[in-house]
């Protein structure tokens, strides 16, 4: 069903909005970077300490129903990752300068930013692009998920009264209170940027609104366990990614391919971890539970824990066991668990006769979904990594790391720090990156004369050189 028109009131919304945005920008746009940097330490700090994100993360699963309110307060590290990124970048004024080419870039703001904030990722998403907004001195509009349009509005307004008590102007940070598909498309339509978290319609509606947007793409994040694997650091990096937040990201290991020679020690290894192997009867139960009959999944299975989709499925799991193994050897979009599956359930897949069959089982899988976001490897053999990364389909590959808490930028890796992963032309995306501060600013490039850089016709056409044309 076509959602309805927007309203007049919320036009009318909208255009407020907005107009407010562009006033605070115009009062913030003589600000230098120190004040700026000064600006986004007090914002980090009033968001990211550990009492009020845990109370607004928490906040957020009890709102919406959906995610782990013990493991989602973690996701304050990923803020200060944000911070420690924008501190270290320049946002304004010459940005970068190449003195061969004659190059001088200088940064500006992108103007009135429009971030959808995803359901699962409420009180996360709005400090983490408001600190990459503010570093380029733009203002941002935030459209919330309605399951979790609280959780939103009142991290915004502690963002606002943080602004207030700096000096700055409150409507750098806004949020639309009551939010619905049509005012969202309408925010779009009428800010400069859309920064897109949020599930595949709401990214294709903001690639349609007719202004620039980063959006998202599907995951279906596939690891490669290779004979050369530490099965015990695997397993442990498996069981954490898989039940971070109950499985709701979309970073979250869906599928595992593990060489025939250790395949029986890994699974073994899997459930010391926490893992419920499933029978083939419980297998049926588990797929008839998590899709419907058109194969859409289930709301009442994302983002829940194993044991309560095991009760949903119809048979019963541990106390102990957090996550859910399903052995699979078949891949299509006939077999739904070779799909993304944003929940605490995995699956695992044997392959033998080679490394080659895990690349041509890997490019399968991304035929059913998840091209273009992630996908890892664990493995000690160089040439393993490299083969896995020249026809992986995905923007982002993580090497021994638990993927849904290393792709979107960690401590102990080089990746960008984000909330938005770009998934490229792969994932219907414009770009492959993490969305960082670079995303939230335009930028002027200045040419000065250099010396004549022209090679000789020989040189350019080289064998072909005055060689017989058709």
């Amino acid at each position: 069903m076509a959602p309805r028109a927007v309203t007049e009131e919320e036009k009318q919304t909208v255009k407020e909005l907005v107009a407010r945005a562009r006033t605070a920008m115009k009062q913030i746009a003589d600000y230098d970077q120190a004040k700026v940097d000064r600006l986004i330490q007090g914002l980090g700090w009033a968001t990211a300490n550990e009492k009020t994100f845990t109370r607004l993360s928490n906040a957020g699963v009890d709102e919406s129903g959906l995610g782990d309110r013990a493991g989602r307060p973690n996701k304050r590290f990923k803020l200060q990752g944000i911070l420690r990124d924008a501190l270290r970048a320049k946002s304004m004024g010459i940005i970068e300068e190449d003195k061969a080419k004659g190059i001088v870039k200088y940064a500006k703001p992108v103007g009135v930013i429009a971030s959808l904030v995803p359901v699962t990722n409420a009180a996360l998403t709005e400090a983490g692009n408001g600190i990459y907004s503010l570093k380029c001195k733009n203002a941002i509009i935030f459209s919330p998920h309605p399951a979790s349009r609280k959780t939103t509005i009142e991290m915004v307004n502690i963002m606002r009264a943080t602004m207030k008590k700096l000096g700055v102007p409150e409507d750098v940070f806004q949020v639309i209170e009551k939010p619905s598909i049509p005012i969202a498309q309408e925010l779009m339509a009428a800010c400069d940027l859309t920064i897109a978290t949020g599930g595949p319609a709401m990214v294709r509606a903001a690639y349609s609104s007719g202004k620039p947007a980063y959006g998202v793409g599907a995951g279906n994040a596939t690891m490669v366990i290779d004979e050369t694997a530490d099965i015990e650091h695997a397993a442990r990096n498996t069981r954490m990614s898989k039940t971070s937040d109950n499985g709701s990201g979309c970073s979250a290991d869906g599928n595992l391919l593990v060489d025939a020679r250790i395949y029986d020690k890994f699974l073994a290894q899997l459930q010391k971890e926490g893992g419920y192997l499933v029978s083939d009867e419980e297998k049926k139960l588990l797929e008839k539970a998590m899709w419907d009959a058109e194969r859409h999944r289930t709301t009442s299975t994302i983002a829940r824990p194993a044991a309560q989709i095991a009760e949903i499925a119809g048979f019963r799991i541990g106390p102990d066991k957090t996550f859910i193994i399903v052995k699979e050897s078949k891949i299509g979009k006939e077999y739904l668990f070779s799909s993304e599956k944003l929940s605490p359930v995995l699956s695992i897949f044997k392959y033998e006769n080679g490394f080659d069959t895990a690349l041509k089982m890997v490019e399968q899988i991304y035929e059913v979904g998840g091209k273009g976001h992630s996908c890892g490897i664990y493995s000690f053999d160089d040439d393993h990594i490299h083969r896995l990364a020249l026809v992986a389909p995905v923007s982002r590959m993580m090497v021994r790391q638990p993927q849904s808490k290393a792709n979107a930028g960690a401590f102990d890796n080089g990746m960008p720090m984000t909330s938005s992963m770009g998934c490229g032309i792969w994932g219907g995306n414009i770009t492959n990156e993490n969305i960082g501060v670079k995303h939230y600013m335009q930028t002027t490039w200045v040419s000065r004369p250099i010396p004549e850089d022209r090679p000789s016709e020989q040189e350019l056409f080289g064998e072909f050189y005055n060689t017989e044309t058709p």
